[in-house]
């Protein structure tokens, strides 16, 4: 599999080049964002690790003008700052995850093959998992063939999460979905309804986690 790695400081990106082809993958490297922009719409690689400061064209624009043509290829968005995942959480620009800089390059190759794992095309039977199943006609979650019912409130905030199972939601984001009605809502009531959802699914499967959080982030949905 391709890997292309979009990042301007040539030592990042050789080492991030050295440790991504030990773990067997191929990568192509660009340094600038019109360059990568260009030759990733000629030939989409298996997954793209986008830098957000670019010389030029930066990662947010690169992102922006992939997802136009291309909603499939998997991208993981790089940052040197923490408050900027916040920003493209808000604008939700497209990325299959974020990693903030300075990072473990070995966490960089889990988080490539976990997102890789996520975004494979299911094949015949494949999606026939029945271990987790959330019935939204009936306000229903069965884990194991155990079952309890969740509020109104629990359905929208598990659905939301579901959907995009391993993609970060921000409490914003989660807001906005759970209230349709632009209410007010403070950080502390969606952090009050994964709690309670969170030990719903824990009296289900023990000690089992679903619902991740991701400090200073928000959460995300993944099995175990």
């Amino acid at each position: 599999m391709m890997i292309a790695i979009v990042e301007d400081e040539p030592k990042l990106a050789n080492l991030m080049q050295g440790y991504l082809t030990q773990a067997g993958f191929d990568t192509v490297v660009y340094h600038d964002g019109e360059q990568a922009l260009k030759s990733i719409l000629e030939a989409p690689p298996a997954l793209l690790l986008l830098d957000l400061m670019l010389p030029g064209l930066d990662g947010m624009s690169v992102c922006r003008e992939l997802r136009k043509t291309n909603t499939e290829l998997p991208i993981i968005m790089l940052t040197a700052r923490v408050e900027e995942i916040d920003r493209l959480l808000g604008l939700e620009i497209g990325a299959d995850d974020y990693i903030c800089k300075p990072y473990s390059p070995r966490e960089v190759v889990a988080r490539v093959k976990a997102v890789l794992r996520r975004s494979q095309p299911k094949t015949d039977g494949a999606d026939q998992d029945e271990s987790f199943f959330l019935d939204e006609t009936k306000a229903m979650v069965t884990i194991h063939g155990a079952h309890c019912e969740l509020t109104r409130v629990e359905l929208f905030l598990l659905k939301a999460l579901h959907d995009k199972p391993g993609h970060i939601l921000s409490r914003d984001q989660l807001m906005h979905r759970i209230y349709t009605d632009n209410r007010i809502v403070s950080d502390r009531t969606i952090d009050s309804h994964v709690k309670k959802l969170r030990q719903k699914l824990h009296d289900l499967h023990p000690g089992a986690e679903y619902v991740h959080s991701v400090y200073g982030i928000g959460y995300k949905f993944e099995k175990p």
